[in-house]
């Protein structure tokens, strides 16, 4: 009894999958024919991280700041620097990112203010030795040439022009216009004839001036 069900539940079981091939044997593939084809990433992809450069004089935009190496929360990157004599700037001698323990969560573009690294799109860098997984500065920066970016400091002013300006929907108080030698007679006069009637007016008697 129990290879009875045992062959029926099979049989089932090869007919449904086949029914499920045979359904999208009609339909358009949607598999894309890996290396020649890739999905396009989004734009706030979170991939490799790479350091950017000054388009005009390819120089890397880092300032050694060490801002970015403070906020990432696993220690990834280490860096070393040295200042300049002539610029009395300061420069990456060594910018090592350590990507088996990176966890890509983007703290540290946001921390940094120069526009010198960011996470992009890019995902293709599976080796089979784990020591290669600890780039370089040089590489760093070369994987990241062909990346656009927006500088955040134009990017702020044009959102800040484009902002329209908070209608609180109340209008500035205005002041009263001084009023005039004849206004002021005016009414010194109407609080003269005011007082004249209530003075004029009997008082009314109190109880200690009642007569029983």
């Amino acid at each position: 009894m129990g290879l009875v069900k045992e062959t029926t539940s099979g049989i089932y079981n090869l007919l449904l999958g086949l029914w499920v091939t045979f359904k999208h044997l009609f339909r358009k593939p949607v598999t894309l024919q890996y290396p020649d084809e890739r999905w396009e990433m989004p734009e706030r992809s979170r991939g490799t991280i790479v350091l950017l450069s000054d388009p005009e004089t390819g120089e890397l935009n880092c300032t050694a700041c060490m801002l970015c190496a403070k906020a990432c929360p696993v220690a990834a990157i280490t860096i070393e620097r040295k200042k300049d004599p002539e610029t009395k700037k300061n420069y990456p001698t060594l910018f090592t990112l350590d990507t088996t323990v990176c966890c890509y969560c983007g703290l540290c573009e946001q921390a940094c203010n120069f526009d010198a690294i960011k996470l992009t799109g890019k995902y293709e860098f599976s080796v089979s030795d784990k020591s290669e997984l600890l780039y370089e500065m040089d590489f760093l920066q070369e994987i990241g040439r062909d990346v656009k970016y927006v500088k955040k400091k134009k990017a702020a002013k044009k959102a800040k022009k484009a902002a329209p300006k908070k209608d609180t929907g109340e209008k500035s108080a205005e002041k009263p216009a001084a009023k005039t030698a004849e206004e002021k007679k005016e009414d010194s006069n109407e609080e003269d004839k005011a007082k004249d009637k209530t003075s004029g007016e009997p008082k009314e008697k109190g109880p200690e001036d009642k007569t029983e």
